[in-house]
């Protein structure tokens, strides 16, 4: 009773997570089509990739609680920086 229970309520999560998962990529996927109608597409690919390594730092660094150093900062930061300056040079 317990096991098919158990059972029922994992996948009622998984298909809950695969859901959002789709939604999330399909919002993600229409958002970045609608930023190349203004920006080059490796500008775009790089604010991308920079806004994913800063979501999954601050994410592993608030939630995982993962060290935070000094080094890691300014790693951080040069490419956040980097990704301001392509768009600003485009």
């Amino acid at each position: 009773m317990l096991v098919a229970f158990l059972i029922d309520l994992i996948n009622a999560f998984i298909k809950g997570l695969l859901a959002s998962s789709s939604k999330s990529f399909v919002s993600t996927i229409c958002i970045l089509s609608y930023a190349l109608r203004t920006i080059e597409m490796s500008v775009a690919y790089a604010i991308w990739g920079a806004l994913g390594i800063l979501l999954i730092s601050v994410i592993g660094i608030i939630f995982l609680h993962e060290s935070i150093s000094t080094l890691k900062v300014i790693s951080i930061l040069l490419i956040v920086l980097g990704t301001i300056g392509l768009r600003l040079a485009s």
